[in-house]
């Protein structure tokens, strides 16, 4: 259940986040989730796309520097205590969370996290009942 994300490092100049989401969408590779962290000289793009091989392949092509990196995501109400529960969780195993980000719509939140050790997540979430999503599910 991990799903790739594509780590894009980008000059903190005008014009770089078009030029990839460009790229991207002139190849039919499409956008599901994205978060942007930035210091004054530098940001790194994480993106939940469909292909993210081929977005890897184009974007580095193209002489950027990009990564793939397994992440999570977890669908879970979008109500109060409802994060809390599936933190908790993790927390209570010895798994860390390195960083996430997340988007709620139609009564659910989708989070995606990277977490220090994928596998022990997945199988702690899932026997605490905390549903995850297939990269099939999120990447249409």
């Amino acid at each position: 259940m991990t799903i790739k994300q594509l780590s894009v490092f980008l000059e903190n100049k005008s014009g770089r986040l078009s030029d990839v989401t460009k790229t991207l969408g002139d190849n039919n590779i499409t956008i599901s989730a994205l978060s942007v962290a930035d210091t004054s000289e530098y940001g790194i793009l994480r993106l939940i796309v469909a292909s993210p091989e081929k977005a890897h392949e184009l974007l580095k092509k193209l002489g950027y520097s990009v990564s793939l990196t397994d992440v999570i995501c977890l669908i879970i109400p979008h109500e109060s205590g409802a994060l809390h529960k599936a933190v908790k969780v993790l927390a209570s195993n010895s798994v860390s969370i390195e960083y996430m980000y997340a988007y709620a719509m139609n009564g659910n939140a989708s989070v995606i996290m990277k977490v220090s050790e994928v596998n022990k997540a997945i199988k702690t979430l899932t026997e605490n009942d905390v549903k995850l999503a297939r990269a099939s599910e999120i990447c249409k």
